[in-house]
């Protein structure tokens, strides 16, 4: 496998590579490096996001520009604040054994003044918003015109954001024999436009299928009606326990108001959007980058330039109005060679949409039902019991002990474990206890989904496996451990749940006996793997003949099951502004929207 040695890298920033713990170097790394400094050319990258473009383009530019000269060398336009800053701070970690280079970040929201003094300084690269680079041209703050190098980051992003006319303007300042590399995760007209005009016989390199999806995230959609989407999202989350997400709403409005009443149900949610001032949502995401913030509700465009590599889910609360819109929320989770999902609630009218996304993306929608009441009670139960049982021990509640113990007397293991769990337990079931079935028959004409049931029309069966995250696995490692120790097709093993300490897949039912016989007193580092049949066809609760049956209790709730949690979450984001306005103006359809 190739290393970043080969590369042809200077010292300098091998060195750097090795001190951010690299080691191998990403498809796009690999390709677009060793092109950008062979030879002075342009360059079209197109690749998703996370798959590490800053440092594709970042290495060679560094190791091109002359620290010796003041000059400014090198511009790198990217959509957002966010994004231009995160960039800056990367390349100043991948230029820490370089003498002399400066890299400075301009964008709006702060004084245009220092950083005018800052640029004069000497910034041999300059890292931009659209809008702030023109306003500093526009006042003759910075000098563009002698640039060897331009870089236009998340190219489909800044025009889908309405950057066209700025980038053109801004390109016309710079001059023509220098090098231009654009990277993109998708091709759209806009983008091609600039590419013909600006570029000169670009190289071009694709990691994936042009316009496609990421591998690594696999697609699902839970079909309810308009009025269930909340009470969809809450499941969805209690059946993730550890979900660390970015769910995303078409307006302002509706991005405020899931929000707050995620908080007001006691989860730890934030919202980010365009009536927040900068510094609200500045506090929002150094909050999520601390997963102090587990489920992120945000706009399309504020969301832009949210870079954090560990988000497992991505929840379409509403569907965008253009594909291009959905790949790039989708790109937000299974970065970094990691697995993600990415989760769309859609009502039966909005079907014919899965259905354009899964042709323009080159990837199926798994048609999936959202968790019953008593799935989710069962998730929380076994996630409840494997955080008593990893809990480290403080030793500081010895002295407390005694009269704990006394407190206890009297009560024997098997009740005592039973009031441990039912503390936290009791709340999920008084909750879903009685509450009704959420999911929507989807009749799809052409379904590209395999239905949920242990054992269904087509065939299908759901089973339970004893192994999940803490494990190591994830949806793709675990699908392909079951595929490769059974020995079967690449699409044999399909809608695969991980949970912490189980997981849930199907396969056809024509299999099942290879599946159970290959699972008999089956061992993996001197533990038993055990395989059943689910007896919760639906999904997301527990397989068959396991430790304990379904809990039925009585008992009554109209709040959130994490209602009695509120103040665990509340209160984090209320320095949200709320606009009473925001969201009253529908955007008109554009041309070219594709639903």
């Amino acid at each position: 496998m190739t290393k970043f040695e080969a590369l042809g890298l200077d010292k300098s920033l091998l060195d750097a590579v090795s001190d951010m713990g690299f080691e191998t170097p990403s498809e796009v790394q690999e390709k677009a490096i060793p092109i950008l400094l062979e030879s002075e050319t342009d360059l079209v990258a197109l690749a998703q996001t996370g798959t590490g473009k800053t440092a594709a383009f970042g290495f060679p530019l560094i190791q091109k520009i002359d620290g010796n000269s003041r000059t400014t060398q090198g511009l790198i336009l990217s959509p957002t604040r966010e994004l231009c800053l995160q960039i800056t701070n990367e390349l100043q970690l991948y230029s820490k054994y370089e003498k002399n280079i400066s890299v400075v970040a301009i964008y709006g929201g702060a004084s245009i003044t220092e950083q005018a003094r800052q640029i004069k300084r000497g910034a041999q690269i300059v890292v931009a918003t659209p809008g702030r680079m023109k306003d500093m041209i526009g006042r003759g703050l910075v000098d563009i015109t002698k640039i060897d190098y331009c870089v236009l980051d998340e190219a489909d992003e800044m025009l889908n954001m309405g950057f066209f006319e700025d980038i053109q303007d801004i390109l016309s300042n710079t001059p023509n024999e220098k090098s231009t590399w654009l990277f993109s995760a998708t091709m759209p007209k806009e983008v091609s436009i600039i590419a013909k005009k600006f570029m000169h016989s670009p190289q071009e390199i694709t990691v994936g299928a042009k316009n496609s999806g990421a591998s690594t995230v696999q697609h699902e959609y839970y079909v309810v009606s308009g009025r269930d989407r909340y009470p969809a999202l809450k499941r969805l989350a209690d059946t993730n326990p550890d979900i660390f997400s970015v769910i995303f709403c078409r307006t302002k409005r509706d991005t405020q108001k899931v929000a707050e009443k995620l908080i007001e149900d006691g989860y730890n949610a934030g919202a980010l959007h365009g009536d927040l001032s900068q510094n609200q949502r500045d506090l929002v995401m150094n909050a999520f980058r601390k997963k102090q913030i587990q489920m992120l509700v945000a706009t399309d465009v504020a969301a832009r330039g949210i870079d954090v590599d560990d988000i497992t889910h991505v929840i379409n609360y509403q569907l965008p109005d253009e594909i291009e819109t959905y790949t790039h929320r989708s790109g937000r989770t299974g970065r970094a060679g990691k697995s993600g999902i990415s989760m769309v609630i859609v009502t039966r009218s909005e079907l014919r949409k899965i259905k354009a996304i899964e042709k323009k993306i080159k990837q199926e929608f798994l048609q999936k039902n959202i968790p019953t009441g008593m799935e989710i009670c069962e998730i929380q139960l076994y996630h409840l019991a494997n955080k008593i049982k990893d809990t480290k021990i403080n030793n500081d509640v010895d002295s407390y002990l005694p009269a704990i113990n006394d407190v206890l007397q009297g009560i024997d293991r098997e009740e005592l474990i039973k009031k441990i769990v039912s503390v936290e337990f009791t709340r999920f079931y008084n909750y879903y206890n009685k509450t009704k079935d959420l999911n929507t028959s989807p009749d799809r004409s052409s379904d590209s989904g395999k239905s949920d049931t242990s054992f269904n029309s087509n065939g299908s069966v759901r089973y339970f496996i004893n192994v999940g995250e803490k494990d190591g696995y994830d949806w793709m490692s675990l699908k392909d451990f079951i595929r490769d120790t059974v020995g079967l097709g690449k699409e044999d093993v399909y809608k695969v749940d991980v949970k912490e300490s189980f997981s849930f897949f199907n396969t056809e039912a024509e299999v099942t006996e290879q599946i159970l016989s290959t699972f008999t007193e089956f061992k993996v580092d001197g533990r038993f793997v055990n395989v059943e049949i689910s007896k919760n066809p639906g999904g997301g609760g527990g397989g068959g003949n396991r430790r304990g049956k379904s809990f039925r209790d009585k008992g009554k709730r109209k709040k959130g099951p994490r209602n009695e949690d509120r103040g665990r979450g509340k209160g984090r984001d209320r320095g949200n502004s709320k606009n009473p306005n925001s969201g009253k103006r529908r955007s008109k359809k554009r041309k070219g929207d594709f639903f």
